[in-house]
């Protein structure tokens, strides 16, 4: 008799564990310490490039204006993270609503309902919310670059709140987000390893919109307006360098193969690009400068941004070394032009990301086409092309559109350039009631 119970009782365990998964909660996701551990020193690093961008930018502008310019940076890092907190995560990365214009996901209003989350790469959801909240700070930061020594700071805090909110965070959503239209467009998408699209092309487009609209500096290009501090912005440079490994290499949202690839792609570029300016220069003026030297090594970051996850080194170099010549030719029809992009924002991160998202579709590694080809649509060179012109297209256009209605709107309210006598006694004195030099005469 118990012999027969034990055979039914165990024939039944046998009949019902082919259905056992149907009962069984879902197994939680093991938090991945290593791909952890580089996300929060990525996080990081992207931090120290707003600093670094300061630092840079600071030591362009004359000695009146360095403290108002460089708390450009710094005040985006209040201001778009508390938005990035609120609502900015919401937007870029929930669900889409409005067609798809931007997302958003209750759960991630104040980031309320994250707090427990790992996500599928083995990392916590809030060290992701905070990677991609410094993306959303140094794209505005960037902006700054174009109409510095000339805009007034109330007017530059509304400025970029409104442009994090309708620029960056739909932008981000159509290139970024799972379900956005540019991430599901063609075989795999438009290509954006790190932001070429998203930060660098829209702060760049948006820069020189607001150049155009805000108008030269008094006196430009009569009297020269020559940089404070060269060190300084040399220095500058080189944060930004290195934050730069975390801005590409972090982005593969682990601690691998792909890791090591988008740190490699990075490094070659920007060394390739600082080269490049370096033999412009002697070429067309005879002599290689230190600005010179660290434009070039911005242009071929920035290039290379876009593309660091996809290329192999020999791509990287030559993406690095072309974007650099656009660039340089950007900048000398700049001067002939006589529009006043301040610290050349669209000349370098317009251009750079431009040519890298552009470029990259000729020197996409054959491993990741192999992977891409396995798609439905298959992979083709010339379907890519087409692909990434069209995403580059969208963001200029939505870009440009996008923020010449803003500065319409707060030319029409709070005002948006400097008032004369602000601009003639410096955004230090006049906005901040500080000096950058001490004692010395800020005029």
């Amino acid at each position: 008799m118990k012999t027969a119970l034990r055979s039914t009782l165990l024939l039944c365990v046998l009949l019902l564990i082919p259905f056992a998964g149907l009962f069984a909660a879902d197994a939680p996701v093991a938090t991945d310490s290593g791909a952890t551990a580089w996300m929060l020193t990525s996080t990081a690093l992207v931090l120290l490039m707003v600093p670094g961008l300061a630092m840079f930018y600071g030591g362009l502008v004359r000695t009146k204006n360095v403290l108002g310019t460089m708390m450009h940076s710094f005040t985006a890092m209040g201001i778009m993270t508390v938005l990035w907190v609120v609502c900015g995560y919401s937007m870029a990365f929930g669900q889409n609503v409005l067609g798809g214009w931007f997302g958003w996901s209750n759960d991630y209003f104040l980031l309320q309902g994250i707090d427990t989350n790992i996500m599928s790469a083995g990392i916590p959801e809030y060290v992701f919310s905070m990677f991609q909240a410094k993306f959303a700070i140094i794209a505005p930061a960037l902006i700054a670059g174009a109409f510095a020594e000339r805009v007034s700071f109330k007017g530059y805090c509304f400025f970029i709140a409104l442009w994090g909110l309708l620029i960056y965070n739909p932008l981000c959503h159509w290139v970024w987000a799972s379900d956005g239209f540019l991430f599901n467009l063609g075989a795999k998408g438009a290509i954006d390893f790190a932001g070429g699209t998203v930060v660098h092309i829209s702060a760049g487009v948006s820069g020189l919109v607001a150049a155009i609209y805000l108008g030269a500096r008094k006196s430009y290009p009569h009297l020269p307006m020559r940089p404070n501090n060269l060190v300084m912005t040399l220095i500058g440079a080189g944060l930004l360098w290195v934050g730069w490994f975390g801005f590409n290499a972090g982005s593969s949202i682990s601690s691998g193969l792909s890791t090591a690839q988008a740190l490699t792609a990075t490094q070659v570029a920007a060394a390739a690009g600082a080269l490049m300016w370096v033999i412009l220069e002697g070429l067309h003026q005879g002599k290689a400068t230190a600005l010179g030297f660290v434009s070039g090594i911005l242009a071929g970051l920035v290039a290379i941004t876009p593309a660091a996850g996809v290329v192999q080194p020999a791509g990287a170099l030559a993406i690095g070394t072309l974007a650099t010549v656009f660039c340089y030719l950007a900048i000398l029809l700049k001067n002939k032009l006589g529009f006043d992009d301040t610290l050349d924002a669209f000349g370098i991160h317009g251009i750079g990301g431009i040519a890298g998202a552009i470029f990259l579709t000729f020197f996409i590694r054959e491993s990741w086409m192999a992977e891409a080809a396995g798609v439905a649509e298959g992979w083709n060179t010339m379907k890519q092309l087409g692909v990434q012109v069209m995403a580059v297209l969208i963001a200029i256009a939505y870009s440009a559109v996008g923020t010449w209605a803003i500065l319409f709107v707060l030319n029409k309210t709070v005002g948006i350039r400097s008032s004369e006598e602000g601009e003639m006694k410096g955004l230090d004195s006049y906005y901040h009631g500080e000096r950058g030099y001490g004692m010395i005469n800020p005029s």
